[in-house]
């Protein structure tokens, strides 16, 4: 295999995952790049995380998931130990754009049930997500559709589906909202009354402090006739989500929001060109996600150069990818709550979005204060010498490159290993500069791995790795 298939690879898994150790990468390269991707569109098996039963003998609160950090840490363990890496990195996209939080909640079991409705139905059709999202407890309380009656609407949910779920502004009427709105009538929670007395009492066993349950109350629902979209029946809310699905704007919705979360921030010409594409997979597959994404992975735009390092890395890739090449918290540990909060602080809190508009993402993500926070976070993890990732990249550079190795070799070797990454020229130098203090570094030496924690650390400050 070359280092062009070597780059390739690390490309596809930093975007369908959270990255990949070089010898990851290598056993993939050797797969062959197709099936590389057939395999993460078709995770199946074990997905080899670590266990339920394991954590919750470290972690009592993540036996209920009651709480807000250790729910973001259930789910960060999750991403970093699982052999299905585009299962996780895709639910995370749904959490992304159907935004759901904990602040109106107060229950965060019942947000990581939605994450799992993500990671069940995700890769199949979109009109089947947005079925399961209707009917899911978590939305139907955060977008206020147990308020919404036969004969009194609540026209949150039915705006919000419209707006930022499928279509986007200018593409519906405000009747389309009332319309849409009357169709979901009776799509509300089952035990409501019962889960408010339990909330009052806040009990806690034998089911969990609260687990709502969907219903369908045909009472409720407005069974008279509905205009949509240019439509007219007697609509309820799987006649309004096919509808919808079938709109060339919601094509491009959400054709256009898995580029920019897979494959680039600013979209171009040729961005505009793979988005066309992946429009066409939506309607030949009967809106498949799978397809749309096996298109995009595929395209000559993503392989191309072009789309690489064109993403900001969102504070939870940030993290999980640092932490996966650091090969820390593989293990059940207490400081893993930490790894949810270092997300937060860099703005992005796992289960607590700041508004159902989502988070503001690409250079957003950026500004004085979480720039700090994202370069400390992985300066630290990837400058400890005791992770034992930091650890197998100073034996790889043996390997590879002799035992004795000079400044240029190190920066270079470690740029490799860590990418590969591609530094501008004045970045390099300076971090050769630094290396120039250990003179040429003999590996078999104990204390090597130090400098090779060293630049590692000054690489994970640098500008490039902050983009993915």
């Amino acid at each position: 295999m070359t280092t062009t298939d070597i780059a390739l690879m690390a490309h596809l898994m930093r975007r369908a995952g959270f990255g990949a150790t070089r010898e990851e990468l290598e056993e993939k390269a050797a797969r062959g790049y197709e099936n590389v991707v057939e395999d993460l569109l078709h995770p199946t098996g074990d997905s080899g995380r670590l266990p339920d039963d394991l954590i919750r003998r470290y972690h009592v609160d993540q036996s209920e998931l009651r709480q807000l950090d250790g729910a973001g840490a259930y789910w960060i363990y999750q991403m970093i130990t699982t052999s299905h890496p585009l299962e996780e990195k895709l639910a995370l996209f749904w959490h992304s754009l159907f935004a759901t939080g904990y602040s109106k909640l107060n229950q965060a079991r019942a947000l990581l049930n939605q994450i799992d409705m993500f990671k069940r139905v995700g890769f199949g059709s979109f009109r089947d997500v947005l079925v399961e999202l209707s009917k899911d407890p978590a939305m139907i309380i955060w977008l206020d559709n147990n308020d919404n009656h036969d004969g009194a609407i609540n026209e949150n949910y039915g705006r919000e589906l419209l707006e930022l779920f499928s279509m986007g502004i200018g593409n519906y009427t405000e009747d389309d909202i009332k319309e849409a709105s009357r169709a979901f009538t009776g799509w509300t929670l089952k035990n409501a009354e019962y889960m408010s007395m339990r909330a009052m009492k806040d009990s806690i066993w034998p089911y969990g402090r609260i687990a709502w349950h969907f219903e369908f109350r045909e009472q409720d629902h407005d069974e008279e006739e509905k205009e949509f979209l240019g439509e007219r029946g007697a609509f309820g809310g799987d006649e309004v989500v096919d509808i919808i699905c079938k709109q060339d704007a919601t094509a491009r919705f959400v054709c256009t929001r898995l580029f920019q979360f897979f494959a680039a921030d600013e979209i171009d010409e040729a961005g505009e060109r793979a988005i066309e594409q992946m429009m066409a997979s939506y309607f030949e597959s009967d809106y498949e996600i799978r397809s749309v994404l096996r298109t995009l992975f595929n395209s000559d735009y993503f392989k191309g150069g072009g789309s690489r390092y064109a993403r900001v890395k969102a504070p939870v890739e940030t993290v999980v990818g640092a932490v996966k090449m650091a090969g820390s918290y593989r293990q059940p540990t207490l400081g893993v709550n930490q790894l949810a909060n270092q997300a937060f602080f860099m703005g992005q809190g796992l289960l607590q979005p700041p508004t159902v508009e989502g988070w503001h993402e690409g250079v957003e993500w950026i500004d004085s204060g979480s720039l700090v926070e994202r370069v400390n976070f992985a300066a630290k993890e990837l400058g400890d010498p005791s992770n034992p990732g930091v650890r197998a990249i100073a034996e790889r550079l043996a390997r590879d490159g002799g035992h004795r190795q000079s400044p240029d070799q190190l920066v270079d070797g470690c740029l490799d290993l860590m990418g590969p990454i591609q530094v501008e020229d004045r970045t390099r130098e300076a971090i050769v500069e630094f290396a120039s203090q250990y003179g040429d570094l003999d590996l078999d030496e104990d204390d090597s791995v130090n400098a090779v924690a060293s630049v590692m650390r000054l690489i994970a400050s640098s500008r490039e790795y902050q983009l993915a």
